[in-house]
């Protein structure tokens, strides 16, 4: 990790060869446990490092920790990864994992995607990663800010990615019909079949499919699917 920017006072969790800060807003209980165990993201890492080649570029929808963006810049030798992010108290965090591990093709903006240009609220909670677009049934609206959506299309023509990676909650099942997946070699998306039932599923699926992108039963485990253009 040449290049890497360490606080020597900062104490870091190790996962996979990668270092993340210890930071109680974001780093605790179970988080912590499956980075230490290599667990944390086990199935998208595992089809990413399947994937993902070199001279890629690399499109996250949700940025995390930066789990997947460090891992694919820092595994791969790919041009670039693009990460989008609703939540703004996660964009320091993220910064700090790319600068401990050396990543400087890594770029983090604070947005989501969407079919026009606006903002969204985004309700932030305790634990942070718990923070959503959505309220909750039966929750008091917690407290929230505003999120600014940029344009799907103009995003893809001006990156012009070649493999995506998304998680799947609920506001992207509308989202991936309505981008422009032909430029896609691969992609890794996790579901939630519990979520977005099998009409969500489907439309999901139909439109990798009508892209000239293939279920890819390797790099594909549970919940977790990956598409392909070829074998």
């Amino acid at each position: 990790m040449d290049g890497a920017i360490r606080d020597e006072t900062t104490e870091y969790v190790r996962s996979r060869g990668m270092l993340f800060p210890k930071d109680n807003d974001f780093i605790k209980g179970r988080v912590r446990k499956l980075l230490r165990t290599n667990g944390y993201e086990q199935k998208e890492s595992d089809a990413a490092l399947r994937v993902v080649r070199e001279g890629d570029v690399v499109i996250e929808l949700g940025g995390g920790i930066g789990y997947m963006s460090t891992l694919v810049a820092s595994k791969r030798a790919i041009k670039s990864v693009h990460s989008f992010e609703a939540n703004p108290h996660l964009i320091p965090y993220i910064q700090s994992v790319h600068a401990a591990n050396g990543v400087t093709n890594a770029h983090v903006t604070n947005a989501i995607l969407g079919p026009r240009k606006g903002s969204v609220n985004f309700y932030l909670r305790d634990p942070m990663l718990g923070s959503s677009m959505e309220v909750l049934e039966g929750e008091e609206t917690p407290p929230s800010v505003k999120v600014d959506v940029l344009n799907a299309k103009t995003v893809f023509k001006d990156i012009k990615p070649n493999v995506l990676i998304c998680d799947i909650e609920g506001a992207e099942v509308d989202l991936i019909p309505h981008l422009d997946l032909t430029g896609l070699r691969a992609a890794i998306i996790e579901t939630h079949p519990q979520w977005i039932g099998p009409e969500g599923m489907n439309k999901v699926m139909r439109a990798f499919m009508d892209a000239g992108l293939a279920y890819y039963h390797r790099g594909s485990h549970g919940k977790v699917l990956c598409f392909r253009t070829e074998w």
